[in-house]
């Protein structure tokens, strides 16, 4: 169970991590703060550039807690509340499948967080030092 978890959170904490670089920095091709904060802006999320911040860096750090096992109802929270904001703001009026600019991949990461911040960061998490 323990190699399970540690696979489950380093894999997830660093793709989310890595969303959140795209946002702050413009790695991994992102569009860094300038681009995601006026794209922000244009589907009527304002202030973009601060929103962007705040959202990247709950990405990053949320990314960076659940991959190490440190903090796991932090990191989940860090994880979900942006997941809901891309729900409320451009997901959920597309539907469920990502085929359609949906909401599926945002509600698995919300469910991937909620049931590693109930289930614990396992054996091998620097949380469990």
């Amino acid at each position: 169970m323990d190699t399970g978890l540690l696979i489950m959170r380093v894999v997830i904490g660093l793709i989310f991590a890595g969303h959140g670089a795209q946002k702050l920095f413009g790695w991994f091709g992102g569009p860094g703060l300038k681009g995601t904060g006026g794209w922000f802006e244009s589907i009527g999320v304002k202030p973009g550039a601060l929103l962007a911040v705040v959202i990247g860096l709950f990405e990053v750090i949320g990314g960076i807690l659940l991959a190490l096992g440190l903090w796991m109802p932090v990191a989940a929270a860090m994880i979900i509340i942006p997941m809901i904001g891309a729900i409320v703001t451009v997901h959920g009026q597309n539907g469920l499948w990502m085929t359609k600019n949906g909401m599926e991949y945002n509600l698995i990461l919300i469910a991937a967080a909620v049931g590693l911040a109930l289930i614990g960061p396992g054996a091998y998490a620097i949380g469990s030092w």
